[in-house]
């Protein structure tokens, strides 16, 4: 199913992108000098449209994701500090439970099993 909606969108988006690439395939010069447009040092001549258009939509993606991902970093910290203490509450608590087990002396009194894993699954 993921690959069918995969596939729908990747059609959808061909769908636009073909008719928009052969509506801009004329020539352009991209100027990267704001003072000075004229300047040949700076001036990337005869490149097509559509190859400017798709780039600044890459870049914008990639300047957005990025922008994204630094202001999750406070969320991402957090969840790293939970973690480290929920494992350091594991390990305190397999500890004391090795400990009871070594205290108790074994015997043939049947009881409630404890849990063998932590999954919540």
């Amino acid at each position: 199913m993921t690959r069918f909606i995969r596939n729908v969108i990747l059609f959808a988006i061909a769908v636009v992108l073909v008719p928009l690439s052969v509506a801009n395939r004329h020539t352009v010069s991209l100027s990267l000098n704001p003072f000075d447009p004229q300047d040949p040092r700076l001036t990337v001549p005869d490149i097509p449209l559509f190859w400017v258009i798709f780039a600044s939509l890459g870049v914008g993606i990639i300047v957005g994701g990025l922008g994204a991902w630094a202001k999750q970093g406070r969320w991402r910290k957090e969840a790293r500090v939970k973690r480290r203490e929920a494992n350091k509450w594991h390990r305190e608590a397999d500890q004391l439970r090795e400990m009871h087990s070594a205290s108790q002396p074994s015997s043939n009194i049947k009881g409630i099993a404890g849990p063998d894993n932590r999954s919540a699954a």
